[in-house]
């Protein structure tokens, strides 16, 4: 009998996450058909090799049976076949961004403490082309630039400047939420469909199920691999230009400041860049800092305004002095 192919898909895609690796894997799993399909896949693909499957399942604690559920997910993961199982439970802090950041910061903080318990250097997230579509779509809507529109990473460290740090990974991001769907009837496996994913009080919600499908209907199928193939080529392009920007940094670092007339000589791109990156360096908040804040910072860099100064998130202020753009934390009379 043939394979089904939604599961070869599946198990294609984990093979390739799983090449050459040894030790513990953590598999993210909420219970949904994504993640479920992927832990299956993972416990497959690990059997020949000297892998550790660990699936942890984190409680958001945002619904009154999140508990219940929290059980029954541990309970399909032993079923499935995982090594070990794990859950915990968090505490979701609105903040400004709302609950959908809040939940996503507090679970990939839990995830990461999962790993480190259990000695793993890599967690397996289950998102698929769909999400990569949706976050696009998302970061369209708020005009966020090439660097929200490049959507999720394929693959990234909780701590990016340390190499020693835990690696997330999805290997999903090619598959389609129908696919994950598809490998879970072929397993058998009945997933549970969280009602915040079709609350209309969520903006991601409302892209899924109504702006996604109102475009595949008007512009004709495949929208949402056309949003995933851009994030991919974006993301090549704003690698390229961040990297320059990075470089270009330290060549324009005159003490603790910027040599102005070295930035008025880059195209507009890298010079905002390399803005950004001194906001953020002096102690800007990076989630709050925006387009607006930067312009403002490099008119007083493209025009010697005395007394000019730009207050930034995270109480930093910018100023020109002289030739030289600085910053200084920001006094108690000014915030």
């Amino acid at each position: 009998m043939s394979l089904d192919p939604a599961r070869a898909a599946v198990r294609g895609a984990v093979r390739r996450s799983l090449a050459d690796l040894s030790g513990t894997v953590l598999v993210a799993c909420s219970g949904g058909a994504d993640s479920l399909a992927l832990l299956a896949a993972t416990v497959f693909e690990s059997r020949d090799q000297p892998v550790t499957v660990v699936g942890v399942v984190v409680d958001h604690a945002l619904q009154d049976d999140s508990a219940a559920l929290t059980q029954r997910v541990v309970a399909q993961m032993v079923a499935l076949g995982a090594d070990e199982t794990a859950s915990i439970r968090v505490t979701v802090d609105p903040g400004p961004a709302g609950v959908e950041a809040g939940a996503r910061q507090a679970r990939y903080a839990a995830l990461a403490q999962l790993a480190q318990h259990f000695g793993a250097e890599l967690v397996l997230l289950g998102h698929t082309l769909d999400d990569q579509a949706e976050t696009v779509l998302l970061g369209l809507a708020r005009g966020s630039g090439g660097r929200s529109l490049m959507g999720m990473r394929r693959s990234f460290r909780e701590d990016d400047e340390d190499p020693r740090s835990t690696l997330f990974l999805r290997p999903l991001l090619d598959l389609t939420r129908a696919q994950t769907e598809a490998a879970c009837r072929a397993d058998g496996i009945e997933w549970w469909t969280d009602p915040h994913n079709s609350d209309p009080r969520f903006t991601r919600a409302r892209v899924r199920h109504t702006v996604l499908p109102v475009l595949e209907r008007e512009l004709g199928p495949g929208v949402a691999q056309a949003l995933a193939r851009t994030a991919d080529l974006l993301r090549e392009d704003v690698t390229s230009l961040d990297e320059r920007a990075e470089h270009l940094y330290r060549e324009v670092l005159v003490g603790d400041g910027l040599e102005t007339s070295a930035l008025d000589g880059l195209d507009p791109a890298t010079k905002h860049r390399v803005i950004r990156i001194a906001c953020l360096d002096a102690g800007a908040i990076s989630s709050e800092l925006t387009r607006e804040h930067v312009l403002a910072v490099a008119e007083i860099v493209h025009r010697a305004r005395d007394g000019r100064q730009i207050q930034l998130p995270g109480h930093v202020t910018a100023y020109r002095d002289g030739a030289v753009l600085r910053f200084r934390r920001t006094g108690p009379a000014e915030a």
